[in-house]
């Protein structure tokens, strides 16, 4: 076995922005797939105009917790419920969460929420599906493909594939989170 393919497993995923239509079927999945509550989500759509009539560009973007490599929201929660659990997964663990916000103040993507039970709620990148060998929930439902996900450790998966050959970028590189959420330029 290679140095490589041993490594210990780095869950990311890659969001391509020439390919995504802002259709919300990766939002709704996720509210299926993990019971989110209405008002809330998990991830969200964001649509970004830039540049001066005529000379405009759009980019359409699906966002969640970027489970970074050196989690800001992890750091600084008390009572340890924001934990780093397998492949790198950024968790929450509901009832030793006090609901003070502090992760929540931490997180440079603002993706966390207060579940209506008083807990801090966010993506988990559906790591009870990964662990049945199945992609998380907002992958297999997108119907442009343009969710890929899988071990970034492993040089032979389909999303350190797409990192290699395409262009990418991360939002907020700037906080040193180390984010895992690569979009495709």
């Amino acid at each position: 076995m290679s140095a490589t393919k041993s490594a210990a497993k780095r869950y990311a995923m890659t969001v391509d922005t020439r390919q995504c239509v802002g259709c919300k079927a990766c939002v709704l999945a996720c509210k299926a797939e993990n019971a989110v509550p209405d008002g809330f989500c998990r991830q969200w759509i964001v649509e970004e105009v830039r540049g001066e009539f005529p000379k405009l560009s759009a980019e359409i973007r699906s966002e969640r917790c970027n489970h970074c490599t050196d989690a800001p929201c992890v750091k600084n929660c008390p009572t340890g419920a924001s934990h780093v659990n397998e492949g790198g997964v950024v968790l929450v663990t509901h009832h030793k969460c006090s609901g003070c916000k502090a992760c929540i103040a931490a997180c440079p993507y603002d993706a966390r929420f207060v579940h209506p039970e008083g807990y801090v709620d966010k993506c988990t990148f559906c790591l009870h599906r990964v662990q049945k060998g199945l992609s998380p929930a907002c992958v297999g439902v997108c119907p442009t493909g343009t969710l890929t996900f899988g071990d970034a450790s492993d040089p032979e998966s389909a999303v350190s594939t797409m990192l290699r050959e395409r262009r990418s970028k991360v939002n907020h590189p700037e906080s040193g989170a180390g984010p895992n959420v690569h979009f495709l330029v």
